[in-house]
């Protein structure tokens, strides 16, 4: 029976947390709106069906990325904190782990707020049924998170 880790593991946990949802946005925002250019930030609310209301969509598909950009360097000064102190239990694992569960509660926050609650877009705008990559991006962050407390967990119990 191995004993639980010993050592402070909250500040690496929170800078996995923030890294792993800042870097999570970054992969939403390089997928679903430019790559397949499935929505932009406001095309639920706003269809960017003409120059001006696509210009309004991009300066606010680039603040979702200016935020998710400041995130995620947030998370990295919060790695660099840590690694500077010597309570902090490191564990490649509890770091892992908690990116991944950052990156689930990004998924199933943003998707809860922008997809279902408010509208503001849906993960497919073009879609027969946009509710449908709505529930699978939500399930995906459910999938992520799950996936992360396992890894934080497993890592606990090896150290």
């Amino acid at each position: 029976m191995t004993m639980p880790m010993s050592g402070n593991r909250r500040p690496l946990l929170a800078a996995g947390i923030l890294m792993g949802a800042g870097l999570g946005g970054f992969v939403d925002g390089i997928v679903f709106h430019q790559i397949l250019q499935w929505h932009n930030m406001l095309s639920g609310w706003l269809p960017p069906t003409n120059l001006v209301d696509a210009k309004v969509n991009m300066l606010w598909d680039g603040i979702f990325h200016a935020s998710v950009w400041a995130m995620t360097m947030l998370g990295l000064w919060m790695l660099v904190r840590a690694g500077g102190r010597r309570d902090v239990s490191w564990s490649a694992g509890t770091f892992w782990g908690a990116w991944l569960l950052g990156w689930g509660l990004f998924n199933f926050v943003e998707g809860a707020i922008d997809h279902l609650l408010l509208g503001i877009h849906h993960v497919n705008e073009y879609a027969p049924s946009p509710l449908t990559y709505d529930l699978l991006f939500q399930a995906s962050g459910v999938v992520l998170a799950v996936l992360g407390w396992m890894v934080i967990r497993s890592a606990r119990r090896q150290a």
